[in-house]
């Protein structure tokens, strides 16, 4: 892995007309440029987030509703599986499991997705209003297959937690978390293609469905 590494980077200063690597001055300058992460122009963002949230999730074909507090979820869940005629059980991130299911007529089960999984519960670190998009990071509670392998994704997402822009989200990420974990996710809307004949196709790399339920509070 450390000689493939070296040799790209090899490969990269040869591109650059450079045959050593950046000097101590040259590292600093770097280093402080990418600590202060200056921010580029940006549009007007003077919407309400929560609801431009909505809007554009809606857009990119995703649902969306709200619910008023945390344990109002699973009976909103419920009721989304049942007028899908989806099944009523489905995995989650271990931080939902404690949730009443059962009384609303759920299974759930903490673990990794597999093949036979159909709905998939998560949550979210941050949600991005002005795209409608949302923000995953991986880790031991929160594994990507989750959202990733069955046909429905359903994201439990805090209002509180819907930032304004992709600006906003990475520095929410460097304040809250420091270094990157070993995979981030930007999910906009149910997997899509139109690489035969431009035909749109949902669901080709993913879920089919995605559902959001904002909580808000």
């Amino acid at each position: 892995m450390t000689s493939a590494r070296d040799r790209v980077l090899a490969s990269v200063r040869t591109a650059l007309g450079r045959s050593d690597p950046l000097s101590e001055a040259q590292t600093k300058i770097m280093r402080t440029y990418l600590a202060e992460h200056p921010v580029g122009p940006r549009p007007q963002l003077d919407w309400e987030p929560v609801a431009r949230f909505s809007e554009r999730a809606r857009l990119l074909s995703s649902t969306v509703e709200e619910v008023a507090a945390l344990e109002a979820v699973p009976a909103a869940v419920a009721a989304y599986l049942r007028a899908h005629a989806l099944p009523l059980q489905a995995i989650v991130w271990p931080q939902f499991e404690r949730l009443d299911w059962s009384h609303a007529g759920v299974s759930v089960a903490a673990r990794k997705a597999q093949d036979q999984d159909m709905v998939g519960i998560t949550g979210c670190f941050c949600a991005i209003a002005e795209t409608g998009t949302l923000l995953t990071l991986s880790g031991a509670d929160a594994p990507p297959s989750t959202s990733l392998l069955p046909e429905t994704h359903i994201a439990i997402v805090p209002c509180a937690r819907i930032v304004r822009s992709m600006e906003d989200a990475w520095a929410l990420v460097r304040s809250e978390r420091g270094a990157l974990p070993r995979a981030t996710n930007f999910i906009s809307g149910p997997s899509r293609t139109a690489d035969i004949e431009q035909t749109l196709v949902l669901g080709a790399h993913g879920p089919y469905r995605v559902h959001v339920v904002l909580v808000r509070s």
